[in-house]
């Protein structure tokens, strides 16, 4: 017997091809019937979703295995509202969902190979969480933090995740380490920063805006260069003897840019330092030279993590009271373009959500 109120329809923010040239497919509002749910299912009542870059790759066709007509979203917070099992104790349970699916817990990588796929816009899952209402499996929704609301707890789960794997599981950051992090203001990184301040550790950053420099440190950075100056390596150097004296290296390094990295810091990345990278957004291949292998420094991929990755990180994010960064609340998803907008300009600091009003009917 099934416990909770119910619904039939939602409205869901759904990709749908475009012959548009160049490539940019739609992102259009749509309703459709709401599944019954089976043993093990629950629906959740939406209340904030957030973007990813993802989403923009997605409509921009430069991402693999679309699912034109499938929602858009790997994130999203809510309220069960209904479940297939009557005396379900997650109901009126405020819940985030899992951003991904095919990773349980092996500690290196996903369990099988091509098992591995993340929510929004593809196949595998066939679910996204721009909707008012999802319907998913009870295993696949984790407890929200008590001391964040759903618009903030919606910036946590791909990010957050993402972030855990390559700065405490991969990098290993640690109480007094130095730690770099390239590309300040996206929510990885500002994760990542966030959750290496709260081991701890002495942080760095890097931005083509000085702005985004100024917001790092006022949130706990030491300081930050600007990567569009060539030598800005340099001015990180001078920023470590001003700190930790003139042999203060930088322990590890958390890049999303890819290209020149490793060279770039060879001299300020102690002996056996790691480069831990979980994006390439600069450039697809990374340059690895002899001088990196007589200093015995590690480059190390990391892609997002697992579902006991995302358990550790959120016991943790939750026992230090961490909040994400939110850096446009947008209303509705009649608003959604604006989100996309502002994801192509690449001024947001922290996350881009939208808070969802079932009152709302306008559309794209």
């Amino acid at each position: 017997m099934m416990a909770g109120r119910f619904p039939e329809s939602t409205r869901a923010l759904v990709v749908k091809k475009s012959k548009a040239k160049p490539v940019y497919h739609d992102a259009v509002v749509v309703t459709r019937p709401l599944q019954q749910l089976t043993k093990g299912e629950v629906l959740v009542k939406m209340g904030a979703v957030s973007f990813n870059h993802r989403d923009l790759w997605i409509r921009l066709g430069q991402y693999p295995g679309i699912n034109f007509g499938s929602a858009f979203g790997a994130d999203g917070a809510g309220t069960v509202v209904a479940s297939a099992d009557s005396n379900d104790t997650l109901l009126n349970k405020r819940v985030f969902l899992t951003p991904m699916r095919g990773w349980e817990s092996k500690p290196e990588a996903p369990e099988t190979e091509r098992g591995f796929g993340i929510l929004g816009g593809g196949h595998n899952p066939p679910l996204g969480t721009f909707a008012e209402y999802v319907v998913v499996g009870r295993n696949q929704v984790i407890r929200s933090p008590d001391h964040l609301d759903d618009i903030q707890i919606s910036a946590w789960p791909l990010g957050g995740l993402t972030a855990w794997r390559a700065a405490i599981v991969n990098a290993e950051a640690s109480k007094d380490q130095n730690i770099l992090i390239t590309g300040i203001g996206g929510g990885v990184a500002l994760l990542a920063m966030q959750l290496c301040l709260a081991k701890g550790a002495n942080v760095y950053v890097t931005s083509g805006s000085e702005e985004k420099i100024r917001k790092a440190t006022a949130l706990g950075a030491k300081g930050g260069v600007n990567y569009k100056s060539k030598d800005w390596p340099s001015q990180l150097v001078a920023l470590l003897a001003k700190n930790s004296g003139k042999s203060a290296k930088i322990d590890a390094v958390l890049d999303s840019g890819g290209g020149d990295i490793m060279t770039q810091v060879n001299g300020i990345l102690k002996q056996g330092g790691k480069v831990v990278v979980y994006g390439m957004t600069a450039n697809p291949q990374i340059k690895f030279t002899m001088r990196e292998v007589l200093k015995n420094q590690r480059l190390i991929g990391s892609t997002m993590g697992s579902l006991k990755d995302l358990v550790d990180a959120t016991m943790f994010m939750s026992e230090h009271r961490i909040v994400p960064v939110v850096s446009h609340v947008l209303d509705g998803f009649e608003a959604a373009e604006e989100g996309f907008e502002l994801m192509k300009r690449g001024d947001q600091f922290g996350k881009i959500v939208i808070r969802i009003n079932d009152k709302v009917n306008a559309k794209l």
